[in-house]
């Protein structure tokens, strides 16, 4: 009703799945590169969650599209079934002829389908969307499915998508054998505000819009009003265009969003929100008595990495040199485990608050839900929250390879399975980076200052280009080197100096700062 008078070409904010809409955040990235991780790790199960609207579906597109070619998959989006039905349904997806009925013959047909598929060099990946549906009677057979495995790898790769009621079920006792074998898994949470109005924009330009329904004055009231779920997004947006037309408005305003609001989100009950909010930078970070009972986890029998190299005052102790443990080392105090990172960095924090101390010293805390891909391309030492159920702790991550970690807290130190620290990790972490001194939060052209001195040097050094003047401004040239240099980084090309583009500077420039993955690349 409302493309003609906005001249659009379509509906940029409906609810059907149009590829051409696809809005990836970097949330979303880092879900399909979990799932990715995955397939690709010969591991059970992995496990992806979030809210009704956050953009599983989107995710699981995404995946569907870029599996290898030696893959062979089966999608069921109707889990609600009984165990027949649901190995009935695999074999129907795989293509699996059945030679008579019950339980025993699916099983057997299965089982003879995946080791044939493993003959010919080909995976199988089982992914199951809406899974909270699923009884645990199902979720039982499903792991006797994952049984089936070469010294090397399953021979069926499970991928369970649903809503955060998942974790729940799969935290109960008698599921604790599955969840032990839970791989990878990935938190999908809402958009940030800067992401919604980006989200906004990209939907609105590719249904060809030519000014701005939405001014970007409205992008946090948009945000305050959907949490940033991009469902509730398409439906407040859609209404609110609605209104603009019906009023004869160029423009959504204020009040024609929240009488929007008012009418699309009436008697309905607000998205939940994340199941744990990131800490705020300079905030008190609150110790929590919590258990640090003794965590179940895979066993593996590989050899262990040696330490990250890092410029640690006091002397760390020594990782043990037996096979992984069973049961990752935990503290129940966030803010104690910062302080025990920041001696990585050979600075001791006072206070209790260990980020506001550490920009006194020139380190700044850095937040993020990345997960293992976030933090194999940060490669540094991170405090991770480890999940037990309804139980939280905290430990340090000072090593990573391909088969394990080692973490630590307080004076246990131990080298952990891959499998073990990923069944427990939620995607939360926090680490340090080295800030220039007198950094400034963004740069305008003309400023001038040490951070302006080192962000030049550093540019010019990747550059291979003479080192510029002391005090000289930021300026246009500057800017674009630093779009280049975050283009060909992977990075957000806007041109802004942001703690990863600083953080990414300090590793190729060599800023003495310690490393995650140096022991791997050592060897």
């Amino acid at each position: 009703m409302y493309n003609h008078y906005f001249h659009l070409k379509g509906a940029p904010f409906s609810i059907a799945p149009d590829p051409r809409y696809l809005f990836m955040s970097e949330r979303h990235r880092e879900a399909l590169a979990h799932l990715l991780y995955g397939i690709g790790s010969g591991g059970g199960f992995v496990l992806l969650t979030g809210e009704i609207g956050a953009g599983k579906t989107t995710v699981c597109r995404c995946f569907i599209e870029q599996i290898p070619d030696n893959c062979r998959l089966a999608y069921i989006f109707n889990p609600r079934l009984s165990v027949e039905e649901l190995l009935q349904s695999v074999c129907d997806e795989l293509g699996v002829d059945v030679p008579g009925a019950g339980l025993k013959a699916h099983v057997d047909a299965i089982n003879r389908y995946l080791l044939e598929s493993h003959a010919q060099g080909l995976n199988n990946v089982l992914v199951i969307d809406e899974a909270q549906n699923l009884s645990a009677e199902v979720l039982e057979q499903l792991r006797l499915l994952t049984n089936l495995e070469t010294n090397e790898r399953k021979l069926l790769q499970i991928i369970l998508i649903g809503q955060p009621e998942l974790r729940t079920m799969l935290a109960r006792p008698e599921l604790e054998q599955l969840a032990q074998r839970v791989i990878a898994r990935y938190h999908l949470g809402p958009l940030s505000e800067g992401e919604t109005g980006a989200y906004v924009a990209h939907r609105l330009a590719v249904a060809g819009a030519g000014g701005q329904p939405f001014p970007p004055a409205l992008t946090p009231a948009i945000h305050a009003q959907t949490h940033g779920v991009p469902r509730r997004i398409n439906l407040l947006c859609d209404r609110a265009l609605l209104g603009a037309y019906v009023e004869n408005s160029p423009q959504v305003t204020r009040r024609i969003l929240n009488k929007a609001a008012e009418e699309v989100f009436a008697g309905e009950p607000a998205p939940r929100r994340p199941l744990r909010a990131p800490l705020a930078v300079g905030g008190v970070l609150a110790a929590v008595a919590l258990s640090a009972a003794a965590w179940q986890a895979l066993p593996s029998h590989r050899a262990a990495p040696q330490a990250a190299a890092a410029p640690a005052k006091t002397p760390a102790p020594a990782v043990r040199p037996a096979a992984p443990s069973t049961v990752p080392p935990v503290q129940a105090n966030e803010a104690n485990a910062l302080r025990e990172l920041a001696a990585l960095w050979g600075q001791p924090l006072a206070g209790a608050d260990p980020c506001e101390a550490a920009l006194r010293v020139n380190l700044r805390c850095h937040q993020g839900r990345g997960g293992l891909y976030e933090l194999r391309l940060l490669d540094r030492p991170a405090v991770v929250t480890l999940h037990d159920g309804p139980r939280t702790g905290y430990a340090i991550l000072s090593a990573m390879d391909a088969d394990s970690v080692t973490l630590s807290a307080g004076a246990r130190r131990e080298r952990i399975d891959l499998a073990t620290f990923v069944a427990r990790f939620g995607g939360e972490f926090t680490t340090f980076w080295r800030m220039p001194r007198g950094f400034r939060e963004q740069l305008a052209e003309g400023d001038r200052g040490h951070d302006v001195d080192w962000l030049n040097a550093r540019l010019a050094e990747i550059n291979k280009a003479a080192a510029p003047k002391a005090d000289r401004p930021f300026d246009a040239n500057t800017r674009e080197w630093l779009r280049r240099f975050q283009a060909a980084q992977d990075l957000k090309a806007d041109g802004v100096a942001g703690p990863r583009t600083f953080m990414r500077l300090n590793q190729l420039t060599g800023v003495p700062e310690p490393r995650l993955l140096a022991a791997a690349q050592g060897k």
